[in-house]
């Protein structure tokens, strides 16, 4: 909705901007949720006028644009938001978004994006396009990240490969961190948690001369863990975090800038405490895994952003490199104690397992567009990207003595031998080019269209040693060294028509199409899943494609003090990915369903009860079918990963306690309605409903924050994989922030 829900001052007498930032999707942000609203206590007289929110700029379409005039569904949350919300991790603001949600996994790697029906899982490409100051992110690997220093996240949802390319099909995420400052300015944050742990973010930048500015920020975050592990007697989920960005702004002319920007980020946890269970909702087993395993991951990203204003049109170029690395280990299954486990019992002896994945990418966009003055903008522009990645994956014989990582070959190791080992490299390289137009025929009349080609060549080749490649009857035998190419390609368009009959309401409607490239699973795989009469998984995974028709609107009521948004969609998708773990040879599979239905809608409210007070209400519903399948009997069921709807509700209360000192209370509700897991639909989660709370105090540059997340305790399973692997959610956590602006 793009606007100042508050505009409450701080102590220091400095205005502060608490945006609600929605776009269509009418503001689920449950206090401040989905709308990134951040509620605050409201200045002036007693009319509705004084309630009014002001209106914020997002970067959905690629220029700067008001939020509640831009024709998409979007989602967003200002930097003030973010601390309001106590934003810090992804999990975080999806929570808050109608129509979104996120699985969590066991490892840090693997999180899913499911918006709008369309899912994501191990091995696949992005649900949606993440662009971080301008740079697609090339890894779903690398989305599960600590957010700090973060000005501003923008949510948009449907296809939007039309601008942000191959997948994107779901949507996109735009973060933007924070720009180096004109002044000096700085802000640091420390904290402690139930886990027990602790964290620590400090934000630094300014001038170095006229020409030349810098930002630099670092976080950490150390925790023991939240869930036990009952056999070897600790906690079966710590957590450590450090991760470093610096920025550097060079702007020697009015017309040329350059940004530069390098990160890093160190993770280290553990892996692979899973239960079997035949019934999501049973959360009864505890965590009894023999081996701690690891979950290590490094990732690197450096990316040159530079603008020169043509006059009349800019020219954007943004060079990027990134590089990850992540290993994890532990028990595989049915991770149980060694004599317990269902393999010792048949065969005397248990098997743990390990993978590795190794990736390195650079990508180059460059566009040309318009200034956004006068009736008709337009972007055109050209994008590269190439991948090269390297997964192997193995089982090894737990001989008691721990699980030790397995990298580039087989383990030769005595306590730890090889049982299974695949392994491939895949050489990608991508290209697309895109134009976007936007006329305004009047004051009350505008359209958009976007057009999007994309190429993407992908070549694997086999690294198994040959010994290890599965030998099946009447299929061919791969070898190492095997190259297999495969070309996808796709035409995304989108056109969106906006009538605006009065000042305060704003209608659209669109058709968007979103492409998902296809990919390789591990060689052998078809071949073992044929002879085990497993239909939709094969070598190879088709590309998905997804069509979607929206209608929507954004209005501003009571004098500004209220805003509704809504929108109806109907989305058409070919081949969507689903997962299959296939233990005959211990690998993570992707399958595709020929077709798939989803329906659904969002309604999004954000009112200003009173000075001080503001309450949120956002409902998003889903309806998903499966409407072609190889298996007939499973025509009809519900795609896999979607839940059915998602309610949040939230209020956020401000009172000023004297001159000097304010208090800011908010709570968060958040329900996920029933979610299924498998084609068979054999299992579903009963909806889960979470409660967080928030609790600050504020006085001149100071904060002091007591929260709460999962304040209820509910206990309930984050993910459910086929084959009855179950991943415990978190449980309550809460503790105690302070932080500091100078």
């Amino acid at each position: 909705m793009g606007t100042e829900i508050f505009g409450r001052k701080d102590m220091s007498g400095k205005a502060r901007s608490f945006k609600l930032i929605t776009g269509t999707s009418l503001i689920t942000m449950m206090m401040g949720s989905s709308l990134g609203a951040s509620f605050g206590h409201a200045q002036g007289g007693d009319g509705d006028e004084n309630f009014a929110f002001d209106e914020i700029v997002v970067v959905a379409r690629k220029r700067s644009e008001s939020l509640q005039d831009v024709p998409v569904t979007v989602t967003a949350f200002s930097g003030q938001a973010i601390r309001d919300a106590g934003i810090e991790r992804p999990a975080d603001f999806i929570a808050l978004t109608a129509n979104m949600t996120l699985v969590e996994t066991n490892n840090a790697g693997s999180t899913f994006i499911v918006l709008r029906g369309i899912t994501q899982n191990r091995n696949s490409e992005p649900s949606v396009a993440v662009v971080v100051d301008g740079i697609q992110q090339m890894s779903p690997a690398q989305f599960n990240q600590e957010l700090f220093d973060i000005q501003q996240i923008e949510v948009l949802k449907g296809p939007q490969g039309a601008l942000y390319g191959r997948n994107a099909i779901g949507g996109a995420i735009v973060i933007t961190t924070e720009p180096p400052a004109d002044e000096f300015e700085g802000r640091v944050k420390a904290g402690i948690e139930s886990g027990f742990g602790y964290k620590a973010q400090l934000s630094v930048g300014g001038p170095v001369s006229d020409t030349l500015k810098y930002r630099l920020s670092a976080a950490i975050i150390d925790t023991d863990g939240y869930i036990e592990n009952e056999f070897l007697n600790e906690k079966a989920d710590p957590y450590k975090d450090i991760s470093i960005r610096g920025k550097l702004l060079w702007e020697p002319t009015d017309n040329f800038s350059a940004d530069l920007r390098v990160s890093y980020s160190e993770l280290r946890t553990q892996a692979l405490y899973y239960n079997i269970v035949s019934d999501v909702n049973d959360v009864s087993l505890p965590v009894r895994v023999n081996n701690p395993g690891q979950d290590d991951r490094d990732v690197i990203s450096l990316a040159l952003k530079m603008q020169y204003d043509l006059g009349g049109a800019i020219l954007t170029s943004v060079t990027a490199y990134e590089s990850l690395e992540e290993i994890y280990t532990g028990d595989a299954f049915d991770f149980l104690p060694i004599e317990e486990s269902l393999f010792f019992s048949f065969l005397g002896f248990d098997l743990n397992q390990s993978q590795f994945l190794d990736m390195d990418a650079w990508s180059q966009d460059i566009k040309i567009s318009s200034d956004t003055d006068g009736d008709f903008s337009w972007i055109v522009g050209a994008y590269a990207v190439g991948t090269n990645r390297y997964v192997s994956t193995g089982n090894m014989v737990d001989t008691g003595n721990g699980v030790f990582p397995v990298f580039r070959t087989p383990s030769t190791n005595p306590l730890n031998p090889q049982a299974t080992f695949l392994a491939d490299e895949q050489d990608n390289i991508a290209w697309a080019v895109y134009a976007d137009a936007t006329y305004q025929f009047s004051d009350t009349f505008e359209v958009n269209a976007s057009l999007r080609y994309d190429e993407d060549k992908r070549e694997q080749t086999t690294l198994t040693p040959e010994g290890y490649l599965p030998n099946v009857p009447g299929f061919p035998q791969g070898k190492f060294g095997e190259v297999r190419e495969r070309t996808f390609t796709k035409l995304q368009p989108k056109i969106t028509f906006k009538y605006s009959p009065s000042e305060n309401l704003n209608l659209f409607a669109g058709f968007s199409t979103g492409f998902r490239s296809g990919g390789f699973n591990q060689t052998g795989v078809g071949a073992i899943a044929f002879t085990n009469s497993i239909l939709g998984v094969d070598d190879v995974f088709e590309a998905e494609v997804a069509e979607t028709f929206e209608v929507g609107f954004k209005s501003k009521l009571l004098n500004g003090r209220m805003i509704l948004n809504g929108s109806v969609f109907s989305t058409t998708s070919e081949n969507s990915y689903f997962f299959l773990f296939l233990a005959q040879n211990s690998t993570q599979n992707l399958g595709t369903v020929p077709e798939g239905k989803l329906k659904g809608f969002e309604i999004e409210s954000v009112f200003r009860v009173s000075d001080g007070l503001d309450i949120n209400v956002g409902f998003g519903y889903t309806d998903s079918e499966i409407t072609d399948f190889l298996n007939p009997a499973w025509i009809g069921n519900k795609l896999p990963q979607v839940s059915e709807y998602t309610l949040n509700v939230g209020a956020q209360y401000t009172h000023q306690i004297s001159d000097d000192a304010t208090m800011v209370a908010r709570v968060d509700y958040q329900r996920i309605g029933n979610t299924w897991w498998d084609l068979e639909n054999s299992t579903v989660r009963k909806p889960v409903d979470l409660v967080d709370a928030r609790l600050s105090v504020e006085w001149d540059d100071w904060t002091v924050t007591a929260w709460a997340k999962n304040l209820t305790d509910k206990q309930y399973n984050a993910e459910f994989s086929p084959g009855g692997f179950v991943f415990k959610a978190k449980p309550r956590r809460y503790g105690l922030d302070i932080s500091r602006s100078f």
